[in-house]
């Protein structure tokens, strides 16, 4: 069962070019991280089997149930949202606005890039996102529920460049920790340096212990 909430949702490869590529040639790696984090989507891209699109779609075929954002949690029931069309057809868009600029970019310049139609042909809606599961009782499918503290009201996660409110707990690979390349393995290890070196520079403290004298 996958939750499946607001997202943008780039081809992993286009017209011969790496999704990385793109980015880069469409200036948008260097996009600007936001103050409204909420607004800004979970970039869905993968590396599996030397990088391949996401598509929710082939996933419920090949045996995933697709959920909407999760709502809540109660008495070991998770519940979801009812915007699993909606946020499927808003990362379409997104899908499909990247190839537009791609094509848009290779008319401007003159780059012989083979075309790709096939890139924009869509898989139909499997039952489940037609008929959408509400609810999951997680001890039936034996899921545990980790309680951590560290989480807003509107379910974002309260954290200073991945430092979490909640000490000894860190957030990797956001979307938009701190910038556009946050959740790529092309940017996150920027993150990843930043949270070692407070990782390393608590365990100092934590590890002071006064000198003779009380120095």
């Amino acid at each position: 069962t996958l939750s499946v909430g607001p997202h943008d949702r780039p081809p992993r490869r286009y017209r011969g070019r790496d999704n990385v590529w793109w980015l880069g040639v469409l200036g948008l790696w260097d996009a600007p991280a936001r103050e409204a984090a909420p607004a800004r989507f979970t970039i869905c891209v993968s590396g599996v089997r030397g990088g391949e699109t996401v598509d929710f779609r082939r996933l419920a075929a090949e045996g995933i149930t697709l959920v909407g954002s999760t709502q809540g949690y109660a008495n070991g029931v998770l519940r979801f949202t009812d915007d699993l069309p909606a946020n499927l057809a808003r990362g379409d868009a997104g899908y499909l606005a990247l190839l537009d600029a791609a094509d848009a970019y290779v008319a401007c310049t003159g780059l012989d890039l083979p075309a790709e139609p096939a890139a924009r042909e869509m898989r139909p809606d499997p039952a489940c996102v037609t008929d959408p599961l509400r609810a999951l009782d997680l001890a039936r499918v034996g899921v545990i529920w980790l309680r951590v503290d560290t989480f807003g009201p509107d379910g974002v996660p309260r954290h200073h460049r991945g430092v979490a409110a909640v000490p000894g707990v860190y957030f990797l690979g956001l979307s938009w920790q701190t910038c556009c390349a946050s959740s790529f393995i092309w940017g996150v290890w920027r993150d990843a340096q930043y949270i070692d070196g407070h990782i390393a520079t608590d365990r100092r403290y934590q590890a002071y212990r006064p000198g003779v004298g009380g120095r």
